[in-house]
């Protein structure tokens, strides 16, 4: 079917009702299989993995990828394929759907354990039970969920707004069942001829799978006398520095300082090459030049000045100048300043957010309804949102005071700004695809930590539910959106949406225990495993530096930190201006700019090396459609970054499981 939809005058003109009849009699599938058995485990066990990997990747860069178009591509390619084979029939396109929906929901479950949950445990030095972490994630994405569905009357259904990554999914949908299926099958063999070459790279890279390989399977530590394993340096430039040690050659400082200790390294990581094609060359620009400025500039100059200074830790152990120690003393702040600013500048550049928010909230639509209600058998009964709304409410207030002893008052009173802020993010989802998460965070942060400078978890962890719950109800109205085009179900399609929030909270919380709190020899778990050279965390620390701004205030930091906030606050307001009286031409941006400060620079060089390499191809190969090249680097791009970046963070995770078991 090929898809159709309202003019914009009959968007304007028309009423609801109006509209829900257009769609139910031209556009509704309901003799279609959309939420079958074999969608919500195909859904379940893709969104587990998928979020796996967006954990692994959000660690390492503090970015939310985008899950919906990969596993659009991989549950086509999987039943396809054994629908050829004869083992069973293949999908349709509603099932597919719903497929899509459910590991997207689980995707977007790993915010939470790449920001306010791990900048609490960083702050309190508390370990937060896997089993907390996972109610909690449970009870506030569901509330998420049931905020959403009231308003999906309006935004899909009234006011056919655009939704452009939902749309996107609903277009490629379309294109793989009614047009050239073969395109969809070259783009799964793309992405997994990607991932099994990105993992085999990984394998060599990896200490565990190594060790697996030469010690367990090939006994080289017994007629071979091996005592470690051999790897291939993911840091490239180790072999360098073995050489300069035997050899005495010549080690790059700046201004007297390693270039080690700043965190420049030459780094083949597969992941960040697929991340870098993603975010594109503008973005990953701005996130190398943050680097560039904090630790080959700035952060020189602040050693050399005693701000930035080697440490002893409680138990005597020295700690030497490193990216990390860097980052916690002095750059973490105007990278914070920064995007913080950043963010609500460009939040506040954008009218339309608010405009079409007060709409929704005011009822001033010229479009009501005036009918019956068509769709009251297919759509999610209201009441389900007015009774779970309240309950689930003072369930997430109940939980935030059990489990992290926010004060009731306060937890209660972050639950109206919640709503409202929740609306603005959902806003801002359907006409751009970008949810200012960052900056509504923030306020909720600063709001609550206006009443309460005492305890961090007072501002975090509603800051938290503020971002958890708009996530959800912006990211499920997005997943409708293509079932909206498509004629699916909106009912099951909540419903496959709570299914991926449940795969997406078990998978996860497991994982981030096994990866970032692993026990030591006595058995003990340390949140000081959490942060690392590996994984920077980079969007914890920045809920955490606006957490510590708020309680010690900016008087307890050193006053060159203080005029590089103030000069970093300005530059985004600079920065952000710039990009709303050009309409978005001006190449920088002051959140990645900020983003490159907390971020390890090698992962920034790599994340830009990726972003390079993709705009390079895709122009030589955009003018030549119908050839390999533009097959390749252009409709391939995202099968081709969701390779390396599947293909590195599944490995990548398999390796600290076999170092656990060996």
């Amino acid at each position: 079917m090929a898809l159709i939809h309202l003019t914009d005058e009959q968007t304007r003109t028309w009423t609801r009702a109006q509209k829900d009849e257009w769609w139910f009699k031209n556009v509704y599938r309901g003799d279609m299989a959309q939420l079958t058995i074999r969608s919500a485990l195909t859904g379940f066990l893709l969104g587990g993995i998928l979020s796996a990997t967006m954990l692994y990747i959000g660690a390492k860069t503090g970015l939310g990828l985008g899950v919906g178009l990969t596993s659009v591509i991989l549950s086509f390619a999987l039943f396809r394929s054994l629908s050829k084979a004869g083992i069973t029939r293949d999908m349709t396109i509603l099932e597919n759907n719903c497929t899509q929906s459910i590991a997207t929901a689980a995707g977007y479950m790993t915010t939470p354990l790449t920001a306010s949950l791990v900048a609490y445990m960083l702050i309190t030095d508390k370990i937060i039970p896997a089993w907390q972490i996972v109610v909690w994630q449970v009870i506030v994405a569901i509330l998420g969920v049931l905020i959403a569905f009231p308003l999906k009357r309006y935004f899909v259904n009234d006011q056919q707004m655009p939704f452009p990554e939902g749309r996107a999914c609903g277009v490629v949908l379309d294109s793989l069942y009614t047009s050239d299926a073969a395109v969809g099958i070259f783009k799964a063999r793309l992405l997994a001829v990607v991932a099994g070459v990105t993992g085999l790279y990984q394998m060599i890279v990896s200490d565990g799978w190594m060790k697996l390989i030469q010690f367990k399977l090939l006994q080289m530590d017994k007629w071979a006398g091996m005592t470690e394993p051999w790897t291939f340096h993911e840091r490239l430039d180790t072999y360098y520095y073995n050489l300069a040690t035997a050899y005495h050659l010549w080690i790059p400082k700046i201004l007297g300082t390693d270039i080690r200790q700043l965190g420049w390294r030459a780094t083949l990581d597969a992941s960040l090459i697929g991340v870098g094609g993603l975010m594109g060359i503008a973005v990953a620009s701005s996130v190398l030049l943050g680097g560039f400025i904090n630790f080959a500039v700035l952060a020189p100059i602040v050693i050399q000045l005693g701000d930035i200074v080697p440490r002893v830790a409680a138990d005597g152990t020295p700690i030497p100048i490193n990216r990390g120690e860097i980052v916690n003393q002095w750059s973490l702040w105007w990278g914070v300043a920064m995007m913080v600013t950043g963010s609500l500048v460009s939040l506040v550049g954008r009218p339309e957010i608010f405009k079409s928010a007060w709409k929704s909230m005011s009822g001033r639509n010229k479009a009501v309804n005036n009918g019956p209600d068509i769709l009251k058998d297919i759509e999610l009964p209201l009441w389900v949102s007015y009774v779970g709304v309240p309950l689930f409410s003072v369930l997430g207030a109940w939980v935030t005071h059990e489990f992290f002893g926010v004060p009731w008052l306060l937890s209660v009173v972050s639950l109206p700004l919640i709503f409202v802020l929740t609306i603005i993010g959902t806003n801002s989802m359907a006409l751009t695809s970008w949810i200012p998460l960052g900056a509504m965070a923030k306020i909720t942060q600063f709001s609550i930590g206006a009443l309460d400078r005492s305890n961090p978890a007072s501002n975090l962890l509603p800051a938290g539910m503020t971002a958890e719950i708009s996530a959800n109800a912006a990211n499920l109205l997005s997943d409708i959106k293509p079932g909206y085009m498509l004629g699916a179900k909106p009912r099951q399609q909540a419903i496959g949406h709570v299914i991926g929030i449940f795969s997406g909270a078990l998978a996860c919380a497991p994982l981030f225990f096994l990866l970032f709190l692993p026990k030591n020899a006595e058995g003990v778990r340390s949140t000081t495993t959490i942060v690392s050279d590996a994984f920077a965390f980079p969007a914890a620390l920045q809920w955490k530096g606006v957490a510590e701004i708020i309680a010690k205030g900016v008087a307890s930091l050193p006053t060159s930190a203080v005029i590089a906030m103030v000069l970093a606050c300005v530059a985004a307001i600079a920065i952000e201006v710039a990009k709303i009286v050009t309409k978005g031409r001006f190449p920088l941006s002051a959140v990645s700019i900020g983003l490159g400060v907390v971020l390890p620079p090698d992962a920034s060089l790599t994340m830009f090396v990726g972003a390079l390499l993709f705009w390079v191809m895709s122009r030589r190969n955009e003018g030549k459609p119908g050839t390999r090249g533009h097959a390749i680097w252009v409709d391939g791009l995202e099968p081709i970054c969701a390779g390396l970046i599947s293909g590195a963070a599944l490995l990548g995770i398999g390796n600290a499981i076999v170092n656990v078991l060996i």
